[in-house]
């Protein structure tokens, strides 16, 4: 029981820059006290003792600022970072190693009883601050949600999750969990060495509009150039002149 204890406080000391010893993060730390109390509250629910089970996480709501329906189910190691506003509801699934920040709503978006209405998260998932993830979907193991995202569809392992709805980028990180990844852990889903794909294709476009750009000064120059040129005979002359006047009415349009 203890050794358990200490693993789920030595896990948040080293998510946490903030926690400076294991007697802060005991006494201190709400989302640690939610847990606690949500490991009764679940068990009483399977136990069928369904109404204390809810007036219990009703009291874990009133003193940590955390609702967790006691018919969750959260795995080992999870940290509720700040915590205040973490809404989860009934049918949700969380796995070990996952962060979430104050402000997420694991919610559903069905209203029938008995089924999946809530979502699942893989292992070492992060959930950023004021996110909303709702639906009975898969977030993949080490996938990250950003900020004040809405996530509406399944994220797969290791990728990134932003926007409204919430856009796949690429993944850029491990695929599995496992020591090697846990260095890789990045606070509020912060995705180093990865762009936004709207923004990629804006950069793209400006690539693109700058070599024309360039093309078309070249060509000028090369106008500028012939017009400046010994005089042809004749013949020759007007077809050039014509052709090159016909050249600069286009590039002008």
């Amino acid at each position: 029981m203890f050794n358990s204890l200490f693993d789920q406080v030595d896990s948040i000391i080293v998510r946490d820059p903030a926690a400076r010893n294991r007697l802060e993060v005991i006494t201190c730390y709400p989302g640690l006290h939610a847990v606690w109390i949500h490991r009764v509250s679940h068990g009483l629910w399977n136990l069928g003792l369904k109404w204390l089970a809810r007036l219990l996480s009703l009291l874990a709501r009133f003193l940590t600022g955390i609702e967790i329906h006691p018919g969750a189910k959260i795995g080992r190691r999870v940290f509720l970072d700040h915590g205040l506003g973490i809404v989860i509801g009934e049918t949700t699934e969380i796995g070990d190693d996952c962060t979430i920040y104050q402000g997420v709503t694991l919610g559903g978006t069905s209203l029938y009883k008995g089924i999946k209405r809530h979502p699942t998260l893989g292992k070492g998932v992060v959930v950023s601050a004021g996110a909303k993830v709702l639906g009975g979907f898969t977030v993949g193991d080490g996938a990250r949600v950003g900020s004040n995202a809405v996530v509406l569809k399944e994220i797969p392992a290791g990728a990134t999750a932003v926007g409204i709805p919430a856009r796949i980028l690429h993944p850029d990180l491990p695929q599995s969990v496992d020591s090697k990844a846990k260095e890789y852990f990045s606070a509020y889903g912060i995705t180093p060495n990865i762009d936004d794909p709207v923004s990629m294709a804006l950069k793209g476009l400006i690539d693109i509009s700058l070599e024309q750009e360039a093309k078309i000064h070249a060509l000028e120059q090369a106008l500028a150039k012939l017009s400046d040129s010994p005089a042809q005979p004749s013949g020759e002359s007007s077809d050039a002149k014509r052709d090159l006047g016909a050249l600069k009415e286009w590039l002008k349009e």
